[in-house]
């Protein structure tokens, strides 16, 4: 029986096909194939919420394609990914293509020879519940999006957008800025001892209890006291407790874990982390063997491990490692409540495929990541860290002080894995060598050390924080929470400075309004109920119309009265008492596509503006433009620190006569070009010189440094780095080994060496797909 499989990515079907014989044939969907249409809403809330789907512009040539394949084929074997979306993919080719000939549903949860022949022998029927799920998600989002995102184009500015769970995700950072804004800092001091028993080494301990009670020592006063009262006292060791502390390894990686683990220890964003898993899931040639699929499915919130896998690696560390690594039973993790255990946890396809064995196959990321996924997977199963703890409590006059310390007897799993920490945890005494001491032993003092302290604000979130944060409050699924991260940055209203999210004007502006006008939308319990809803309409429990309806009734009132109520931003002016400088007039706070500033109440007669500053009890000035010792290197007068739509720049204090502007560095030091850009690696195709990057009012751009002379300049495709290639591809250089970059040329894309001007060897390029970009190799020429 000839059988046609089709698969989302290309990237699968060469690991795959080489499994397989001629009686199949493989072909990929890229992604999805239909979806709700751009112009309209496409939900009909009266039949039901009936969607209309269309075949997608991009894919019209794929479906006929896959028509034409179907044709030849006896039956229709449907294996996109194995969990909602995948299962929409599946009814969606299944609508257009699968109507004559027998259609079933196939699931890779790894790409191994055995998962893959064992589920061709164990098809499935299509999987209506999943899917209602999908659409149902689907439809709250766009009900969500298409109704909330024109309100804020009308109100505050256009290109906004509002998301059912993006808005949530921005409202827990804007929260978290606001608790930093109204904290109260106090004052507290330390008081440490450094200590000398009749045993090595000197130690400190830590003022702990006075009179009894938690020692509070709020001013440099009492900090004072409290030393000198202690200065002739005798430190006496009152207790001496040491007991044995295991550690137990991590489970396996779950999709957030792995999300806020790569982000600690690699410093991956989380869309950087699910792209190179997802590359190392769909396969990766490793020479004579082929493309591989090298780990199991990446979207999952189980920890569960398969029976053969389990026993695989107990077999591994049996064979590497001393007897007492391996514990005498399996490890079996417990599966949270709230988990699909669709999937495994995520893990190497195979323990014996160690990191180095292969790494010559691998790009630094995808090593990296695979590194870390295989460690985690290997420290699972091995046997608990033990350590010896000691706690010592010393007592002198009124008071009493505690030293703690720990050292390794046995290293156990952390001979190949440790988990990483947020950086604002404080220090635990784990590690400290202490000397042995007996009860009753007089210690001798060396010094005191008051420190003064002031309590900390929570601290803002990093992506590692915000993931965790979103999975603890049921916010999303693992699988979105790399689209969330970057669309809140994509949409400017958050930032990431610093490894921190900052939420922007922007954001807190639109946050608050939606807070105000949509409360049920913006209630991080109810979002949270809402996917316990769609839960359970996978499961079967519920139906979806019941789920949509509870929703929209509510939100159709919210809609009609914001729609009424909601501030209109875009016309407010907030009276100030600054007067213009050039007309002598009031000035007003209003809103621009950049933010808030400062605008003249007689416009139009007068244009001028100008960016302010605010005060912390709400006084505003103007933000005035810093002068600075550089030069200009076209007329010679100074420059000025500006804010501009991109940042700060250096602009001319001569403009408008001399309009020459500098980009600043990320040492915040002038990017000294000719032009004023950031270098680049390209040449001017007409007269030579170095082309340097720029921004303008459709984005990045290179400009010849001859500027004004030569006023050629050439695009720069979206996303790439000023002043580097636009990606970096997992192609080596045939010539010098390097990694191949995307590079833009005179007649379009092309891959460059990165050796570059050393090597100058180049390969032709073909793009990838849109919906799965970095699923299509470019092609070497």
């Amino acid at each position: 029986m000839n059988s046609l499989i089709i698969v989302e990515s290309p990237a699968k079907v060469k690991t795959i096909g080489k499994y397989l014989g001629k009686d199949y044939e493989i072909r990929a969907s890229v992604g999805h194939v239909k979806d709700l249409p751009k112009s309209n809403l496409g939900i009909d809330p009266e039949r039901g919420f009936e969607p209309t789907y269309v075949v997608m512009d991009s894919k019209k040539k794929v479906i006929a394609d896959l028509k034409k394949a179907a044709a030849r084929a006896d039956q229709i074997l449907l294996a996109p990914d194995p969990d909602r979306e995948g299962e929409a993919i599946a009814w969606h080719i299944a609508d257009e293509i699968g109507k004559k000939k027998p259609v079933r549903r196939v699931l890779f949860n790894d790409l191994t020879r055995e998962t893959i022949l064992d589920a061709l022998a164990h098809p499935r029927d299509l999987d209506f519940n999943l899917y209602e799920a999908q659409q149902t998600r689907r439809i709250l989002d766009r009900l969500v999006g298409y109704q909330i995102s024109p309100l804020l184009w009308d109100k505050v500015k256009r290109g906004l957008s509002a998301g059912r769970v993006q808005s949530v995700a921005v409202r827990i950072i804007c929260d978290r800025e606001a608790e930093i804004g109204k904290f109260v800092p106090e004052e507290y001091w330390n008081i440490t001892a450094l200590l000398e028993g009749v045993n090595p080494p000197p130690f400190e301990a830590k003022l702990i209890k006075i009179d009894g009670k938690k020692a509070k020592v709020g001013d440099g006063a009492r900090s004072a006291e409290v030393v000198a009262s202690l200065k002739e006292a005798p430190f006496t060791v009152s207790s001496v407790e040491k007991k044995e502390v295991k550690r137990q390894p991590p489970a396996p990686f779950t999709t957030s874990k792995l999300q806020q683990e790569a982000s600690r220890w690699l410093h991956f964003s989380a869309k950087k982390t699910m792209m190179t898993a997802q590359k190392l899931y769909e396969g990766i040639d490793l020479g004579a063997e082929g493309s591989v699929g090298l780990i199991t499915y990446m979207r999952t919130d189980s920890v569960r491990i398969a029976a053969e896998a389990l026993n695989e690696l107990r077999g591994y560390i049996h064979s590497h490692y001393d007897a007492a690594y391996l514990p005498p039973k399996a490890r079996v993790f417990k599966v949270s409540g709230t988990a699909q255990d669709a999937h495994e946890a995520i893990r190497p396809t195979a323990i014996s495929r160690s990191p180095q064995e292969i790494k010559p196959f691998l790009t630094p990321d995808q090593f990296r990541l695979y590194q870390l996924i295989w460690n985690r997977f290997l420290a699972c199963q091995m046997a608990p860290a033990v350590l010896d703890q000691t706690t010592m409590d010393i007592a002198a006059a009124n008071c009493l002080f505690r030293a703690q310390g720990s050292v390794m007897r046995f290293p156990g799993f952390t001979v190949v894995y440790t988990e990483g920490k947020e950086d604002n945890g404080e220090e635990n005494g784990f590690g400290k060598l202490l000397p042995a001491v007996r009860e009753g032993e007089v210690l001798k003092l060396v010094s005191l050390m008051p420190e003064q302290k002031f309590t900390q604000p929570p601290p803002r979130f990093s992506e590692a924080s915000l993931v965790r944060e979103l999975e603890e409050k049921g916010i999303g699924r693992p699988s979105t929470y790399a689209t969330i991260l970057s669309t809140i940055q994509d949409r400017e209203y958050v930032r990431l400075e610093k490894g921190k999210f900052i939420p922007t004007d922007l954001g807190i502006l639109v946050t608050d309004l939606l807070v105000k006008n949509f409360p049920r939308i913006l209630d991080v319990a109810f979002t949270a109920s809402l996917e316990t809803d769609l839960d359970r309409i996978e499961e079967g429990k519920i139906k979806r119309l019941d789920t949509l309806n509870s929703f929209y009734m509510p939100f159709t009132e919210e809609l009609k009265k914001a729609k009424a109520t909601m501030r209109n931003v875009k016309r407010e002016e907030i009276p100030t008492d600054l007067v213009c400088e050039k007309c002598g007039k009031p000035m007003v706070i209003k809103w621009g596509k950049n933010g808030r500033f400062l605008a003249c109440t007689n416009y139009p007669e007068c244009k001028n503006t100008m960016n302010f500053k605010q005060g912390e009890r709400g006084e505003i000035s103007p933000e005035e433009n810093q002068t600075t010792d550089i030069p200009c290197p076209l007329c010679g007068k100074p420059m000025s620190l500006r804010q501009g739509r991109f940042g700060k720049f250096l602009g001319c204090t001569g403009y408008p006569e001399c309009k020459h502007t500098m980009n600043i560095g990320p040492d915040g030091a002038p990017v000294s070009t000719p032009s004023g850009g950031k270098e680049s690696d390209a040449v001017c195709e007409k007269c030579g010189k170095p082309m340097v990057v720029k921004r303008g009012r459709f984005g990045t751009f290179l400009g010849c440094s001859g500027y004004p002379e030569c006023k050629n300049i050439v695009r720069t495709p979206k996303g790439a780095l000023a002043g580097a290639p636009a990606e970096l591809t997992d192609v080596s250089c045939d010539k010098c080994g390097k990694p191949m970059a995307v590079k833009r040329g005179r007649y379009g894309k092309f891959l460059g060496c990165t050796g570059y001007p050393e090597c100058r060897n180049i390969m032709k390029y073909k793009a990838p797909a849109k919906e799965n970009p970095g699923d299509t190799t470019p092609q070497p020429a």
